[in-house]
């Protein structure tokens, strides 16, 4: 996704005059042509994230829309009090971009992991939250952010999907049956697998803020399991509020709290969290 992302960038930056950029030292190797040909849209602050989004917040005031890219505890967790206050504090409208999401990172250690990024955007008002489950799917929510001035995350991983829908704004319902199961971004495939047999209703988006409230009550009957590829139970409140009246059965998973602390793969840390198809499987079938 991260190779889609330089791309579809760079062409927003040539097509666009109204698009910026401003990295933290990561990815500035990819995006050297862009800063040729647009030095005063395309600005690498060094390692320095905090004024990364303080330079956005300005860049925003001045008419600009600019994107944001690090890796997620950088572009988030530590410039949080940068979001709050040069983003939101300030009515500016910029487009986070991160890598690394949960745990792409295990082997540079818990400073390059964010489960919680989510959630702490959950403390503020006003953003979008995309987390696409397929390369595919991150130009059209790339250029559909350059259409407005609202403030924007774009949570991207190196695990995703066999294929694309990028049309999944709101809910898609992908396997009709019993109770939900909500799958988040590149969760849809495990979730997928971990059902075969099932008789489960299985439903997919790539954007859960804002989550599609409307259509969670159309397709939830009573019972309910949310996969997110971040901190179990971020959705917790959204989805009580929008079954709000309705009796029903919540089980959220994610990424445990505990931290792993060891380094391996991605895919040893999705198995440690439950959040491979046996572990999910597991889950489900104790909840259902």
């Amino acid at each position: 996704m991260r190779e889609t992302f330089v791309a579809a960038t760079t062409e927003l930056l040539a097509e666009d005059p109204r698009t910026a950029l401003v990295l933290a030292d990561i990815s500035a190797d990819a995006f050297v042509p862009a800063m040729r040909r647009h030095p005063d849209r395309v600005l690498n602050v060094g390692i320095r994230e905090q004024l990364m989004t303080g330079v956005a917040g300005g860049l925003a005031l001045t008419g600009l829309r600019p994107y944001v890219h690090s890796y997620a505890p950088f572009v988030v967790d530590r410039a949080y009090e940068q979001i709050k206050l040069d983003l939101g504090h300030q009515d500016a409208g910029a487009v986070l971009v991160s890598i690394g999401a949960s745990y792409d990172g295990a082997s540079a250690g818990y400073t390059h992991q964010s489960p919680g990024d989510v959630a702490l955007l959950d403390t503020l008002d006003h953003w979008t939250v995309h987390v696409p489950g397929h390369h595919d799917e991150v130009p059209p929510l790339l250029r559909a952010a350059a259409r407005h001035d609202d403030r924007v995350y774009v949570r991207l991983s190196v695990q995703e999907n066999d294929r694309a829908y990028p049309d999944s704004g709101r809910l898609r319902v992908l396997r009709r049956g019993g109770p939900l199961v909500l799958a988040v971004g590149p969760m849809l495939d495990p979730v997928l697998e971990a059902t075969r047999g099932l008789d489960v209703t299985v439903a997919y988006t790539n954007t859960p803020r804002p989550l599609d409230a409307e259509g969670l009550r159309q397709i939830t009957e009573s019972e309910i399991v949310v996969v997110e590829p971040y901190l179990a139970g971020t959705s917790a409140r959204q989805v009580s509020d929008a079954l709000a009246g309705r009796p029903h059965r919540a089980l959220h998973l994610g990424v445990g709290r505990a931290e792993i602390r060891r380094y391996g793969t991605w895919r040893d840390h999705a198995r440690a969290h439950g959040l491979d198809p046996a572990g999910l499987r597991a889950s489900i079938d104790a909840f259902l």
